[in-house]
């Protein structure tokens, strides 16, 4: 139903495409991607004019088909490139960024699912940011928990995969993904190095119901995620799933605050929110929470 009239809280977002631009100029000189344009995310003009962007790496061709997401599918052509991962090191560090989000399409066809890539980019942005707080979203790796080590050993300091919705809508919004199998990849990480802070996200709008929206958020922090994010779906073009319902801003609070009565250390909850928006605000909050 995404023919239905936008809501004034939807409507008020504004663009700054002076921004968008810059930092645009900046990826494709470096032949990067950035996950904010290829999802067509709403906020991206807003980290951009903040100098801060969440890179896609393994390319910009996902191996599956989800509903909601705006990112080519397809049989990626090439294998991953040698040279991203210092590429996206420079870049992040000519862009000044203080935290580093990293995430990647889907690769299915690599018997690790990008995971040495993940690591190597990692070690890239220790070798020139030294100070920067690094951030990982990455697939489930097909199940594969020797990836996900290949990942967490390379020291993130943040393990992000989202769940993206309710487990009943999994077969019509991510075909090929499992809700278990997401959870089981979070507590790897989290059982892998405790250290690191583990973090997920839930899409709202696309038909779950309040009592499935508690439960999932029950089932993360089961599975000792410490970080939540819950933000509105917005369809990124015409071909893909429409938007069932416009959740109410109060409606993002309530579970704002159910997130916190369930043991989140940090929260952020609303139309607008993204698993990469503003990241570097949600790991300042999860550090105060966690009395860093």
């Amino acid at each position: 139903m995404s023919s239905q009239r936008l809501p004034p809280w939807i409507r008020e977002k504004k663009l700054n495409l002076a921004s968008l631009r810059e930092v645009k100029t900046m990826l494709r000189e470096r032949d990067l991607h950035s996950v904010c344009e290829s999802l067509a995310c709403p906020n991206r003009t807003e980290c951009f004019s903040r100098g801060t962007a969440t890179f896609m790496i393994l390319g910009d061709i996902c191996t599956r088909s989800c509903g909601f997401c705006n990112v080519t599918t397809g049989r990626p052509y090439a294998p991953p490139s040698p040279a991203e991962p210092r590429a996206v090191a420079e870049t992040a560090r000519r862009l000044g960024l203080k935290h580093v989000v990293v995430t990647s399409v889907t690769r299915d066809d690599l018997d690790d699912g990008g995971a040495q890539q993940f690591a190597e980019t990692i070690h890239e942005l220790r070798a020139l940011l030294p100070h920067a707080a690094v951030e990982v979203l990455t697939s489930d790796f097909r199940g594969n928990l020797d990836a996900v080590r290949i990942v967490v050993e390379a020291r993130p300091d943040y393990f992000n995969h989202n769940v993206e919705t309710v487990p009943r809508l999994y077969d019509y919004v991510r075909p090929g993904s499992r809700f278990e199998r997401s959870l089981a990849v979070l507590r790897e990480a989290k059982a892998i190095d405790p250290t690191i802070a583990t973090k997920s996200g839930l899409m709202l709008g696309l038909g779950e119901r309040r009592d499935e929206v508690v439960e999932a958020l029950q089932r993360l922090r089961e599975s000792h995620v410490e970080i939540v994010t819950i933000g509105q779906y917005l369809q990124p073009k015409r071909e893909k799933l429409d938007v069932v319902e416009y959740v109410h801003p109060a409606v993002f609070e309530e579970y704002r605050e159910i997130g916190e009565e369930l043991g989140f250390r940090a929260v952020f909850s609303g139309p607008f929110v993204r698993s990469s928006y503003m990241a570097d605000l949600v790991a300042h909050e999860h550090a105060q929470a966690a009395g860093n």
